[in-house]
């Protein structure tokens, strides 16, 4: 896509208040206009990490609650930090041309297929040159613009990895043809649907006979969510749908439960280890990019081996510390621990010792590296 990046021309930029979300002029030589674009970067953005790419359609008034819902689930470490860019189409006719499509095939006419090129070969394209992105990339749209997105799909390599529908109003044959093109990944996608129980009466049922297709879905590589709010309407449907998707979507990214911990970890019978390293490696397949070990993991992941009481398990997840957390002593208190049930006290000791002079992290503090010490001194008389 990088080759479109000179069909751009530069962009005027008001900034807002919250310096992390611009207004942005666009001026697009495919679309022979310039368009109103909304754009948050991440606070503390760093070109040493990776974003997510997350385009709003009908960002007039889904801008803010897609930022807010990004940020909140981000700042718990929910769902990965990223770039959110909207297209405003408050503007006359704006969305009537954006998402035109024939009566006849249910294709988009040739503003709409402009429209679709403005997105996937200037948009997108700015937004990979001026910052540092992810593979992965989420696209959000509201009845036309829900219905707009799916062209995406049809595409042979689909520029989008996740869909967010928000009470589509459906083309023609759309529903056959998503359910079709569905059935023929090979790769990865996600894909969200909402509708509500006072919703527009057809678009409802064409959206719960997709619902009662995409169910019988049999694909590992197709994540499906589904959503049917009894207290909502056409509208309203999408404060409630969007936090709802993004949790779905990104629930293998978020660090271990109680839950998870109770129903599935403390019940393995295979190494509590390779659960862990699983689950981030899957993380890396499904979004593109590798995250960082939490705290909140190790410690979970930690718990089950001293119940399971596994000497290689504590002697990996040291490395694997050490690895994450280089300047903390996370890896001197584990490798301290498993060369103390190792029976070799003298090295479990320096280990203790050198961790002294790390940095603390969750319960391994100084204090307690200190204690651990003296006490295998005491224990042999040293």
């Amino acid at each position: 896509m990088k080759k479109y990046i000179v069909l751009l021309i530069a962009f005027a930029c008001i900034t807002y208040t919250n310096a992390q979300t611009k207004a942005e002029q666009f001026k697009s030589k495919k679309l022979n206009e310039t368009r109103d674009i909304q754009l948050y970067i991440p606070q503390g953005y760093s070109d040493e990490k990776v974003y997510p790419i997350i385009v709003v359609l009908d960002a007039n008034y889904l801008f803010e609650s897609v930022v807010a819902n990004t940020r909140f689930y981000s700042y718990w470490d929910e769902m990965p930090e990223s770039i959110v860019v909207g297209i405003n189409q408050s503007k006359a006719d704006d969305r009537q041309r954006d998402c035109m499509y024939e009566d006849a095939s249910g294709l988009p006419t040739e503003k709409g297929n402009k429209f679709f090129e403005f997105i996937g070969m200037e948009l997108i394209p700015y937004i990979e040159k001026n910052y540092n992105t992810a593979n992965f990339k989420m696209i959000v749209g509201h009845d036309h613009t829900a219905n707009f997105i799916n062209y995406f799909l049809f595409k042979e390599v689909p520029l989008f990895d996740a869909y967010i529908n928000l009470s589509p109003s459906f083309a023609p044959k759309m529903e056959d043809r998503i359910v079709t093109r569905l059935n023929e990944f090979e790769t990865k996608k996600f894909f969200y649907l909402a509708t509500a129980e006072e919703d527009n009466k057809k678009d409802a049922q064409r959206i719960r006979a997709l619902n009662a297709s995409l169910k019988e879905l049999k694909k590992d590589n197709i994540f499906y969510y589904y959503d049917d709010f009894t207290e909502a309407n056409h509208n309203s449907l999408a404060v409630q749908a969007i936090p709802r998707a993004m949790s779905q979507i990104f629930s293998m990214y978020r660090p271990i439960s109680v839950k998870e911990y109770k129903e599935t970890i403390s019940k393995l019978n295979t190494s509590p280890f390779l659960y862990l390293t699983d689950k981030y490696k899957t993380i890396k397949d499904l979004f593109g990019f590798e995250k960082r070990v939490s705290v909140n993991d190790f410690m979970a992941i930690y718990s089950a081996v001293r119940k399971k009481d596994n000497l290689e398990d504590l002697k990996l997840l040291a490395k694997l510390g050490k690895k994450e957390y280089p300047d903390t002593a996370l890896f001197h208190f584990f490798m301290g621990e498993f060369y103390e049930k190792d029976e070799k006290p003298k090295k479990a000791l320096r280990m203790y010792q050198n961790g002294f002079s790390m940095n603390a992290i969750d319960f391994i503090t100084k204090d307690l590296m200190l204690d651990k010490a003296e006490k295998l001194k005491q224990d042999f008389g040293w």
